[in-house]
């Protein structure tokens, strides 16, 4: 079964520490994992980032509203316990328990109602409470990874058009600025000089040059996959060489065949596709400028240990 959003968490953890103890929220996580019969690898799904698993994040929001609503409280830290209005909302034995519900409280409401702003009108929020399944935390992960990806296209799309030398100068300084080739001047120098088939440059894996890594730049249409028979010619043209080491960038993909090779001897090659070249120019600011900083904190339960 899918993993259960935040909402469809809510009743189920109060069910749990309805005996009015107190409880560990991760034993609780486990519980419920349980409950909803996760698969090992459902459970060890995680947020978009990979800072978090999924499910264990989704249940942390719902104790997040649970709490707000009065109905969960934290003696301290980690542990949660049921709260009076807690045990009577049990009590009326709730179908269901989402963010609609949890609305007739007063607590809860002014939870959600943002603080208004001088000369700024509030708006009417367009999520259907009854059928929301992200978290705060998930929403907007998601809409990063999707701006993220339109970026990436984006990229893509102006890469293709370039000019075969710049795509070649633009390759070795992503790979400069991921930590290879010492600096922009020496590493610029590699390029186009070596005039062997199968190898467009070169580049040092250090800053001391104590070995060197030989690329080729593909830049083709998306629509022009990379075959086996290309990365065979690579692999010759590093053996000439006495090289062991490879890097084959292309703006397009690769087919399943090449993407599964692997030489036969103790020659090392790392391929990447047209979207892993964009998605390397984002991470490692190439191409791109940063338009807006966001900052999700958490509160430091450290700070307020005694």
């Amino acid at each position: 079964m899918p993993i259960p959003d935040y909402q469809s968490a809510m009743l189920p953890l109060l069910k749990l520490v309805a005996d009015g103890q107190e409880h560990k929220f991760n034993d609780l996580v486990d519980v419920l994992s349980e409950q909803f019969r996760l698969t090992e690898e459902e459970k060890s799904e995680l947020l978009p980032s990979g800072q978090s698993f999924l499910f264990g994040n989704r249940v942390g929001w719902a104790r997040t509203y649970l709490k707000k609503a009065g109905l969960l409280d934290s003696p301290k830290r980690a542990m949660i316990v049921i709260t009076e209005r807690g045990k009577d909302v049990l009590r009326r034995k709730p179908a269901a328990i989402n963010v609609k519900y949890l609305k007739q409280f007063p607590e809860f409401v002014e939870f959600q109602m943002p603080k208004k702003n001088e000369g700024v009108a509030e708006e009417p929020t367009s999520i259907d409470d009854n059928v929301q399944t992200t978290d705060p935390e998930e929403t907007l992960e998601l809409a990063y990874q999707r701006i993220r990806k339109t970026l990436s296209q984006d990229l893509l799309n102006r890469v293709v058009a370039l000019s075969p030398a710049f795509f070649e100068r633009l390759v070795v300084e992503l790979l400069v600025k991921m930590g290879y080739g010492g600096s922009i001047k020496d590493a610029g120098k590699a390029i186009g000089k070596s005039g062997d088939e199968g190898i467009d440059g070169t580049i040092k894996e250090d800053k001391l040059g104590l070995d060197i890594i030989y690329i080729q730049a593909k830049k083709w249409a998306p629509g022009n996959v990379v075959g086996r028979p290309e990365l065979h010619k690579f692999v010759g043209a590093l053996a000439g060489q006495g090289a062991k080491k490879g890097v084959f960038i292309t703006t397009s993909s690769f087919t399943k065949e090449a993407s599964e090779y692997i030489p036969r001897n103790e020659t090392k090659i790392v391929l990447i596709d047209g979207e892993q070249l964009t998605q390397l120019m984002i991470d490692y600011n190439l191409g791109v400028t940063v338009q807006q900083i966001y900052e999700v904190k958490r509160m430091d339960n450290d700070y307020f240990g005694e």
